[in-house]
């Protein structure tokens, strides 16, 4: 019996019940024991948020989505970072005293390159760098992970849209199998997930919020997820969300952000949420039956 033939079914038998059933994996379709569970910049609890052991990290987990961030730099290098400037996470005050306030725009990638990312989060980290979003979806494929990138602060990079499209597409992320079940892009900003959309129909996207209900419709012709934070959410707003169907055809998903506890995520996974977005992702997979 197909998935929806089973949510239908268990609707009519069971009402507002199901409501509490076990959330669904995304495409898994009710029924599925588990959300999807994604590692936040990586295994971000355990190793230096937005780096290549970040990813490591999350593949020891055997987490198989992870999620980054992307940033521009002064001369058109696409960079996994997830604030627009580079004084949290990495050593740039020591090494470019003279530049505050660290923008990543006003840096060029060779510059970024040079930097420690690592050991403000442990010493065992240090000499961790800054990856490319190249190298960070090299070392994705590498593990045969899947990727939720969000865009960032696009209104600061005038055609980041396009350009993260063109090294999707150089890094063989655009063939079907990809856009089938392996890649998510996402933002906060409506109008770059419509412009992802316009540019690469194919391409599923994600809005970060919390829209209305009575504005889902309107954000379902060009986004396949609404993806809120887990503060924001509950079981008749995540059931509204699943009533929308996407540009793909599908209902409309919901990855929630960010869940570190296994309380709040069985929480959130009985509301029906379809990925729980974490920084300790063994501590969020392990707070359900396995699936």
């Amino acid at each position: 019996m197909h998935a929806r033939a089973v949510a239908a079914t268990t609707t009519a038998l069971l009402g507002a019940a199901a409501l509490l059933l076990p959330a669904p994996a995304a495409g898994a379709g009710v029924g599925a024991e588990r959300p999807t569970i994604i590692a936040h910049r990586g295994a971000s609890a355990y190793a230096p948020e937005n780096t290549l052991a970040a990813v490591d990290e999350a593949a020891e987990l055997g987490i198989s989505w992870v999620e980054n961030d992307v940033q521009r730099t002064k001369d058109g290098e696409l960079v996994v970072l997830h604030d627009d400037n580079l004084k949290r996470t990495t050593d740039v005050e020591e090494v470019f005293p003279d530049r505050a306030p660290w923008k990543v725009k006003d840096f060029t990638a060779a510059e970024i390159a040079h930097l420690d990312a690592g050991s403000w989060f442990d010493p065992a980290y240090a000499g961790e760098r800054v990856p490319t979003l190249e190298q960070f979806m090299d070392r994705v494929e590498l593990h045969r992970q899947n990727l939720l990138l969000e865009i960032k602060n696009p209104e600061l990079y005038p055609g980041i849209e396009q350009q993260t499209l063109k090294v999707l597409g150089n890094e063989g992320w655009l063939d079907t199998g990809h856009l089938a079940s392996r890649l998510v892009v996402q933002s906060f900003s409506a109008d770059s997930m419509r412009t992802v959309h316009q540019l690469k129909p194919a391409v599923k996207t994600g809005f970060l919020g919390t829209p209305p209900v009575a504005d889902l419709s309107w954000y379902a012709a060009f986004a396949d997820q609404i993806n809120p934070s887990y503060t924001s959410i509950s079981t008749d707003y995540v059931a509204s969300v699943h009533e929308f169907e996407g540009p793909h055809g599908g209902p409309l998903e919901i990855f929630t952000w960010t869940v570190n506890d296994a309380d709040t995520a069985r929480l959130v996974g009985r509301y029906g949420v379809d990925g729980i977005i974490t920084n300790s992702p063994d501590v969020v997979r392990d707070a359900f039956p396995k699936g």
